[in-house]
């Protein structure tokens, strides 16, 4: 099961099916592993948490005052009921889904599909990744990428042709090293006589970019089409044809040149020691020079030095007859890393998200692949781990932080890299494309599969489903997660700082007045426990507060969790599972946002005696407070500048709209009188504005120090993170 035949005949003998078979034990292991919960559920439950613990706390020291001050008890405990039922603001949830939402259909634009919400932020956190190699981090086609001519004796100081260009599609070139020319057609005789022999002998065939026969045939056919050689092939017709066999590992094909008139030739490639055996001259500059054993060990160096850099090497020879055969070279055959992965682990790992390759390969290729895709990796023991130290879980576990590859590895011993990465509280990414991957993809706190090349099973298990196979779409996943979580940031903030929500009644009578409010914020609560402390008149009546709520909860607020993703959130270090929503860094900026607007209402409403003016003056203040406070929640980290005015347009929408409303609520007639204001003179608006503004000239200022800190401590590893 899971293996497709190419080519001969067989028979297959049934030892297991079902959960018997070796695909039912990847199945039955992967049903046992539950999906973890991820970061930002976590991070919602524990700031349901610490708002219901703050909440409660301040509602209960307001009913104790309230009570001592001889207030009715059935009236504070009605405020308190209140105020606990909305202890949380219920834009919370509209506005996380509807990110998440947005994220996810940004993602489909890029060709990723998420199957699951709240896992596109799960990647902003994630600090580990570990990948499969072949078919995700490698293209799963072979290609040429050296080759070595009989006479390249040269080739010891590093004259060896390098190719470029992946697939069967035929792009790229063959260029001298470290020359750099590009060789086309014959215009290098040895590397085309080279060419020539790994095109003819050859049964494979290309069609539209499409391979049919052998990976290994189709990558000399697509050597030859790079240089323009891809008719070569006709103009031989073959006589004869002596197959590859694992005893002999080598094929031949007697060929007769269609148009010149010359002898007929054999055409040979395979293992080296097999094709010298049929040897007795090499090509040099073109004529034939005598096969001695100083030039067999020559060749056999060269390609040893290949073999150890995890390339598959074929040998190539070319002659009238078996045993007088001109050596031609070597070229060497690789799986190749998809184009952008090697740019995408540097960036990465830059980013402080640690990359582990994952493969069955041998330590050979592991080496080849690792070195070369992994930036400054050296080999050594601390950053290549075999499955042979697998079952000793505490080394495991103690030596993670420096391993790099994992070769030798089996499904079991990839869950076992996976469960070692948790328990260190790493979020671990997984990406894979074939069946042995299914369970560490689901025990990963996000699964990535190929959606090209993956099998079902893959998919099926996984939490993300890259469309195009492109490695480099994760990091476009990253920058997504964390947007996300900084949006719902910058939402949280601005709630918390200027809400004011009503959620009972508001009644007055000659003797007696009982107001209830609910709180979602620092203000909020700050103004009810004032008034509550010093019996000071309500300052907004319950349509003015039913307004300002419809504000808060309505499109600003809403619009900020649509703000665009920062250009260098890729360069902020992925946050840590132990960091709550409400870090000291974001509280102390809710409660310095919330003392200005504290301070400017109740200063508006303090100034002059108790008057319909009065009353208009303090709630226009309050909604232009929350408009300069949503300004400057667009950001905790950037200027409005660097941000820009127009590149989120909702929210610019929203805020005008706002202002509108608030325009219309205080000069037209009809709205007068049910919202009972009256109409302000434009010096009002002015001061009302400047006023205002101060919360958000205090807050830019702010981010400027914060800026102007992190560049004194200069971090080693990254650009300081906004809290």
């Amino acid at each position: 099961m899971g293996t497709l035949v190419r080519y001969g005949r067989g028979r297959g003998i049934v030892i297991g099916t079902g959960e018997n078979s070796q695909f039912g034990e990847v199945f039955k292991m992967m049903q046992m592993e539950e999906t973890p919960k991820t970061p930002l559920q976590k991070s919602m439950d524990t700031l349901g948490k610490q708002l219901s613990i703050f909440s409660f706390a301040i509602i209960g020291v307001i009913m104790l005052i309230g009570w001592l001050q001889g207030k009715s008890l059935l009236g504070m405990f009605t405020i308190g009921v209140s105020l606990a039922v909305a202890a949380i603001p219920e834009g919370l949830p509209i506005v996380v889904t509807v990110t998440l939402a947005l994220g996810v259909m940004r993602m489909a634009k890029k060709r990723v599909i998420v199957k699951k919400l709240p896992i596109v932020e799960t990647l902003g956190c994630c600090n580990v990744i570990c990948s499969d190699k072949t078919g995700t981090l490698t293209a799963n086609e072979m290609t040429a990428t050296r080759l070595y001519t009989a006479d390249g004796v040269h080739a010891e100081v590093g004259v060896f042709p390098q190719v470029t260009g992946v697939g069967y599609d035929g792009n790229g070139k063959v260029c001298l090293m470290p020359s750099g020319e590009t060789v086309r057609g014959f215009s290098h005789a040895s590397i085309a006589r080279l060419v020539e022999a790994g095109c003819v002998c050859n049964n494979a065939d290309i069609r539209e970019g499409t391979l049919i026969g052998q990976p290994t045939e189709g990558a000399l056919l697509t050597l030859a089409m790079k240089m323009g050689m891809q008719s070569v092939k006709e103009n031989y017709s073959r006589k004869k044809e002596l197959p590859f066999s694992s005893e002999n590992k080598w094929m031949a094909v007697k060929c007769a040149h269609k148009t010149q008139e010359m002898e007929e030739v054999y055409f040979v490639k395979g293992a080296l020691e097999g094709v010298l055996a049929h040897c007795s001259n090499f090509s040099q500059e073109g004529l034939s020079a005598p096969l001695t054993p100083e030039m067999k060990a020559v060749f056999a160096n060269e390609e040893k030095r290949l073999g150890g850099l995890g390339l598959r090497v074929l040998s190539l020879a070319s002659g009238p007859e078996l045993g007088r055969l001109s050596f031609l070279g070597l070229i060497a055959i690789i799986d190749p890393p998809r184009e952008g992965v090697r740019k995408a682990i540097n960036i990465l790992q830059q980013s402080g998200v640690a990359v582990k390759m994952v493969t069955g390969d041998a330590l050979e290729t592991a080496v080849a692949i690792g070195i070369f895709l992994i930036e400054h990796l050296q080999f050594n023991i601390q950053n290549f781990l075999d499955n042979k130290c697998f079952s000793q879980f505490f080394l495991l576990t103690f030596v993670f932080f420096q391993v790099s590859v994992f070769y030798r590895t089996s499904p079991k011993h990839k869950l076992k890299i996976i469960k070692a990465l948790q328990s260190h509280k790493a979020i671990v990414g997984m990406t894979g494309d074939g069946v042995n991957d299914a369970i560490a993809l689901k025990s990963a706190d996000i699964g990535v599969a190929m959606g090209r090349t993956g099998t079902d099973v893959s998919k099926e298990a996984a939490d993300m489903i890259l469309l195009d196979d492109n490695f480099s779409t994760i990091i476009c996943a990253i920058e997504e997660g964390k947007g996300i979580f900084y949006n719902i940031k910058n939402f949280i903030r601005f709630q918390l700082s200027t809400y004011v929500d009503v959620i009972d009644g508001f009644s007055r009578t000659l003797g007696h007045c009982l107001v209830s409010y609910s709180l979602r914020s620092i203000a909020a609560l700050s103004l009810i426990t004032l008034s509550t402390v010093f019996n000071l008149p309500n300052p907004l009546n319950a349509m003015q507060i039913l307004w300002i709520n419809i504000i808060m909860d309505g499109p600003p607020a809403q619009s900020l969790g649509v703000e665009p993703i920062d250009e260098d959130a890729i360069k902020h270090r992925p946050r840590s599972m132990q960091d709550s929503i409400l870090s000291r860094g974001l509280i102390f900026k809710i409660l310095l946002s919330a003392v200005f607007i504290i301070t400017g209402t109740l200063g508006v409403f303090w100034k002059e005696a108790i008057t319909p003016r009065t009353t208009t003056m303090t709630f226009t203040c309050f909604v232009f407070f929350d408009m300069f406070n949503a300004l400057t929640c667009r950001s905790q980290s950037r200027l409005i500048y660097e941000v820009g005015f127009l590149r989120n347009r909702i929210f610019l929408y929203a805020v005008i709209g706002s202002i509108l409303g608030q325009m219309a609520v205080i000069y037209l007639p009809p709205l007068q009188k049910v919202f009972q204001t009256e109409s302000l003179y434009p010096l009002d608006l002015l001061l009302l504005t400047c006023l205002a503004s101060s919360v958000f000239i205090v807050s830019e200022l702010l981010k400027l120090l914060e800026r102007h800190v992190c560049t004194c401590r200069k971090p080693p590893d990254n650009a300081c993170s906004s809290v």
